[in-house]
């Protein structure tokens, strides 16, 4: 059976996932982010995540390199912040919108759920990483998620 690129994403979605951005401390400690809706359990026991960067990313060496990295997941009130780490030219702005994690990589301000992970493995995936975190430290807030779905963001009242 062949199917186009095209047809592939258009298909994959369908499947609504949340948003997050992942982020971790560049060169000179610079703090990276980058959305991501390839974020994922793993493991309970020890307790893992992991999420998935395009190989072309501008900020591939900064996550690979990076000893420990966060995941924060998106609410509704945080679209403007997906949208801005969707942008390449903006991955590596150093704004506001993150503050230092306890287990020390950078996390985003007022997030649903924040994962602070140790690099634990980083594999093959095509044209993509799969980078797995062991999860040091996490928060969680009570708020309505932002989601991904057919190319676009929308709160959970609006599928």
């Amino acid at each position: 059976m062949q199917f186009t690129p095209r047809q592939f994403r258009d298909c994959l979605g369908l499947f609504t996932t949340g948003v997050a951005v992942a982020a971790c401390a560049g060169a000179g400690g610079r703090r990276i982010g980058i959305t991501v809706n390839s974020f994922s359990s793993v493991s309970l026991d020890p307790p893992l995540i992991l999420w998935c960067l395009d190989r072309a990313s501008s900020t591939l060496s900064d996550f690979v390199g990076a000893e420990t990295f966060s995941v924060s997941v998106l609410s509704e009130s945080q679209r403007a912040l997906a949208e801005r780490f969707a942008d390449p030219a903006r991955h590596g702005a150093d704004i506001d919108a993150f503050e230092p994690g306890s287990a020390g990589p950078p996390v985003l301000r007022d997030a649903m759920a924040r994962f602070q992970c140790r690099q634990h493995a980083v594999h093959e995936g095509g044209d993509h990483l799969i980078l797995v975190g062991r999860v040091l430290a996490l928060e969680m807030a009570d708020a309505r998620p932002l989601l991904y779905f057919r190319g676009g963001y929308r709160g959970i009242g609006t599928l």
